[in-house]
């Protein structure tokens, strides 16, 4: 009997950098779909030379179109999505790019595996400063969906969150677990990283996010950011939009 071919050897991106260029250039597996996804998402391996990993592909083909986001617009988003937590330098969004696939463009996202231990039930209670830089970051976005399954808690005390293809609306629709600090004083941290988000957003980010969003939508997020600064305050609920998004997780 002759002997299979061994698999060849791979090493996990080392920083950001190199996932982002593993996620731009690699050779998509796909092995699967997550079916309990409202759009088509897909999951598979990419391999660039010697490193490799997970991801998640989702194709612009496989958006359901929604009533308050225009069609084919979900991965661009999630592409914005990730300009901005790259620019707070938070780290919310994991590596992501907007690339061709076996199904045509779509989303390509590094998979991320969290910390298994942590009920996120209860993680999501927490007065966690992982979790406050998220509801800030998800304020700027207008996040319309942070769900407790969409926070990928870490061992090491940092938390992802996924998930982002319906922000960034012009209507205000802030709809996430965390709550608990609104109406609270932002942290100074907080406060000094949205000063220099907004400069960037009249820069180099407002022309990225231009790419993938409308001007009037790069506009409300730089008002959003200035309401922030101005209040420096977490937002509270509007009333206007239900609060919670559904299912929580």
């Amino acid at each position: 009997m002759s002997e299979q071919p061994a698999e060849p050897v791979t090493r996990p991106p080392a920083d950001d950098a190199e996932a982002l260029h593993l996620l731009r250039t690699g050779e998509i597996d796909l092995e699967g779909r997550m079916l309990d996804a409202s759009n088509v998402t897909l999951v598979g391996s990419i391999r660039s030379g010697d490193v490799g990993g997970e991801c998640v592909y989702k194709p612009v083909a496989g958006e359901r179109p929604l009533w308050d986001f225009p069609d084919g617009t979900l991965a661009g988003r999630e592409i914005a999505s990730f300009l901005v937590s790259e620019a707070t330098g938070w780290r919310v969004v994991p590596p992501t790019v907007l690339r061709d696939g076996p199904f045509g463009p779509g989303m390509v996202q590094l998979w991320i595996d969290g910390d298994e231990e942590i009920d996120l039930a209860e993680y999501v209670r927490r007065d966690d400063p992982a979790l406050r830089r998220m509801a800030v970051f998800d304020a700027v976005v207008n996040n319309a969906d942070r769900k407790g399954g969409h926070i990928i808690p870490m061992p090491d005390g940092h938390a992802y969150g996924v998930d982002h293809g319906i922000c960034f609306s012009v209507e205000p629709k802030l709809r996430t677990l965390l709550w608990r600090w609104a109406g609270r004083p932002l942290p100074l941290a907080s406060l000094e990283v949205l000063e220099r988000l907004a400069e960037d957003l009249r820069g180099a980010l407002g022309e990225e996010l231009h790419e993938h969003l409308t001007r009037r939508e790069v506009r409300r997020t730089q008002q959003r950011v200035a309401d922030l600064l101005r209040t420096k305050l977490h937002p509270e609920p509007s009333g206007d939009w239900p609060a919670l998004p559904w299912p929580p997780f």
